[in-house]
């Protein structure tokens, strides 16, 4: 239904508004001679504009831009962010640790990661954990472990999966379901078919043919997949995963990383779900980098009473900044005070809110287009009924659509995720942050539909 020539018109328009509105950060992007890509990370380069915004300030759910220009924040760091930007809690904490008692780094446990572990447990279940930096180290190193546990060499991951930068997770289904390297995965140590194995999200008979080759030490999984665009678990599937990896002895470990936007202790606590390993990463540090996994004790202490494994020297698990003293105090301060279970409430609240009033829209207009949600998190996808699995939800794209709203949105003040269409509440998220995404997005559907 959509006017493909109008779309074309309309993205024209807004790349030039974009352009004219941000001179400053322009000539950033022009004079950035050193750095790979012209940006510090080349994911920056991830954009629907001919260049990146550059950051000013950041408070709450608000960000400004060099040019001055400030908007509301629904990408929120692709999560890492989803305390909100600098919460005052976890800035005071960061400013005791680093600048009043010194000390962020000395490679010497401090009593707050108890706290944080204990907290952690009460969240998600696990009752012993390890820190990191970020959540694709612990997904990483979780994979060692499993691996030397069971002995069996390979990992399975739902096709377009997210786990960081995880070589085994950079797999997906192809033709017949048979495992093929995800496109463009960069220098692979190894086929990526030598170390994992691949199956689709909501489909258990394809799980099951996977793990009957007896190779898999363990399903690294999402419980609704989030990078792809949001794909919600159909029922009983997630029950299903749970009683093949117990009857196939693999070990299930579930990746809240994104997820964790379900509620305060993520799906693990929201649905009742029981796996062996939880993976956990940015937001649980208030913006300071921060991951942990967590495992049973009885499981913990059958790696502790492994000779064999180096667990403390070189022997592949752990970082010399991992569970450092200023990304614990950063975590505590940002569960204890900020990601409350009440601030969840509220978030969720607001999540409810825009996906009801985008429902709306795409109704008015009659766009066949869908959005789902998962607690503080929710996503538009121009596709409708919503993708069951990642491989749909991967030919669903239309980046030309994608590009014409986040710039619509970013030109109006509005900033969605630059990777997918997400919008993320934070404690700070205002109703009025809410209204004016809604009537922007209103707006930017009548230009196109009308």
């Amino acid at each position: 239904m959509i006017d493909r020539h109008r779309l074309e018109s309309l993205l024209a328009s807004e790349r030039t508004h974009f352009i004219d509105l941000h001179p400053r950060s322009k000539r950033a992007y022009a004079a950035a001679e050193h750095l790979f890509g012209g940006v510090p990370m080349t994911w920056m380069n991830m954009r629907a504009g001919a260049f990146p915004l550059y950051l000013d300030t950041a408070r709450g759910a608000s960000i400004t831009d060099i040019d001055g220009i400030s908007y509301a924040d629904f990408a929120l760091g692709d999560t890492a962010a989803m305390a909100g930007h600098s919460p005052a809690p976890t800035a005071d904490a960061v400013t005791r640790r680093f600048a009043k008692l010194g000390g962020a780094t000395t490679m010497m446990p401090t009593e707050d990661a108890e706290w944080v572990g204990r907290e952690l447990t009460r969240r998600f279940g696990p009752s012993r954990w390890s820190l990191s930096l970020t959540a694709t180290d612990a997904n990483r190193w979780a994979i060692r472990i499993v691996r030397a546990v069971t002995g069996r060499p390979k990992i399975l991951v739902n096709s377009y999966c997210y786990h960081g930068s995880v070589d085994e997770s950079l797999i997906v289904a192809g033709p017949g379901g048979t495992g093929v390297s995800r496109e463009g995965n960069v220098g692979a140590p190894v086929d990526v078919t030598e170390t994992s194995r691949v199956a689709e999200y909501n489909d258990l008979a394809g799980l099951e043919r996977q793990l009957a080759y007896g190779d898999v030490a363990a399903v690294l999984m999402e419980p609704a997949l989030t990078n792809i665009g949001i794909v919600l678990p159909e029922r009983g599937y997630l029950d299903g995963v749970r009683e093949l990896t117990r009857r196939y002895g693999t070990v299930l470990i579930i990746d809240e990383t994104h997820t964790f936007s379900a509620g305060p202790g993520g799906c693990c606590r929201a649905w009742g779900l029981d796996p062996d390993i939880v993976v956990i990463g940015k937001a649980i540090g208030g913006g300071i980098p921060a991951g942990a996994y967590g495992m049973s004790a009885e499981f913990a202490e059958h790696v502790l009473g492994r000779p064999d494994l180096d667990l403390i020297d070189m022997g592949g698990v752990g970082g010399t900044m991992a569970g450092s003293a200023l990304s614990v105090a950063a975590i505590r301060a940002t569960l204890e005070q900020v990601l409350t279970d009440t601030a969840f409430e509220q978030m969720t609240a607001l999540a409810t809110r825009y996906a009801e009033g985008v429902r709306e829209i795409f109704a008015t207009y009659s766009a066949p287009w869908s959005i789902s949600q998962l607690g503080a998190r929710a996503e538009c996808r121009f596709t409708a009924p919503p993708p069951r699995n990642g491989t749909e939800s991967r030919q669903a794209v239309d980046l030309k659509l994608d590009d014409y709203f986040h710039l619509y949105l970013a030109n109006r003040g509005v900033i969605l995720t630059p990777f997918h269409n997400m919008a993320l509440m934070c404690p700070a998220t205002t109703t009025e942050q809410v209204d004016l995404h809604l009537a922007v997005m209103r707006d930017a559907t009548a230009e196109l539909l009308a």
